[in-house]
């Protein structure tokens, strides 16, 4: 029987908008958004909180978490990737409840409008193509074949960030591209305690999400944005 742990992580403070993960969302803290999520889904074994503060470590604890991983000063800088907190995450649950885990899935407090479906989704694909890395994504709005240009070196014109051999027209025509949101990463536990802390691997598969449900909280429109299209949802006048 497979054995899957939910990690969940939040940093204390941002620079983009302050406090943003325990802000209220909706009447509570926006990160009990993603606890209460991961243990209503159905999916996981245990779900393990980590932070840098305390205080954030609480309200998972409130909210339900199984696992309260205090996280080290050197994995809380906004200059590393996710990886090693997840890893210390993942090992503490492992050591903690005596079980090992099989599937770890990583949910962004900051994606507020992702769906049980998108989880469930992203679970099943690693699980049903023996896959070791799924990273959830949608379509780029920007394509970098069509209107995503770069200074040219030397001068003070600008080209096309990728080019191929045929003409393109309009975006549509242009090789698809994908834009990672960070909603729901899922690992192979083999995979997520190499060394490795690289999120992109070329063997990695996507999970694709709409534009609507990968809205990431970054800034205060990000919020605004994603409240109203919480409530507006609730009150049944958008379709998840």
């Amino acid at each position: 029987m497979t054995a899957r742990l939910a990690t969940i992580l939040a940093r204390a403070g941002s620079k983009g908008l302050r406090d943003k993960n325990i802000r209220p969302f909706l009447g509570e803290p926006l990160l009990v958004r993603s606890v209460k999520q991961a243990l209503n889904c159905g999916v996981f074994d245990a779900v393990a909180f980590s932070s840098d503060s305390e205080e954030y470590l609480e309200i998972a604890r409130a909210a339900g978490a199984h696992v309260l991983v205090r996280r080290p000063v050197e994995f809380a800088t906004d200059a590393i990737t996710k990886l090693p907190a997840i890893r210390q995450a993942a090992n503490l649950a492992e050591s903690e409840l005596g079980q090992r885990f099989d599937v770890i899935t990583d949910l962004a407090v900051t994606s507020p409008m992702r769906s049980d479906q998108d989880i469930l989704g992203a679970v099943s694909l690693l699980e049903n193509l023996n896959a070791r890395l799924i990273l959830s994504a949608c379509l780029a709005k920007d394509n970098p074949y069509f209107n995503l240009v770069e200074p040219i070196e030397g001068s003070q014109g600008f080209a096309l960030s990728k080019v191929i051999d045929r003409k393109i027209s309009a975006r549509q025509a242009a090789p698809e591209v994908f834009a990672l949101n960070g909603a729901v990463y899922v690992w192979a536990r083999e995979e997520l305690l190499k060394t490795d802390d690289s999120v992109v691997r070329g063997y990695a598969r996507i999970f694709q999400m709409n534009h609507e449900r990968s809205i990431d909280i970054d800034t205060e429109l990000d919020f605004k944005i994603a409240e109203f299209l919480c409530i507006s949802r609730l009150k049944g006048n958008i379709n998840g």
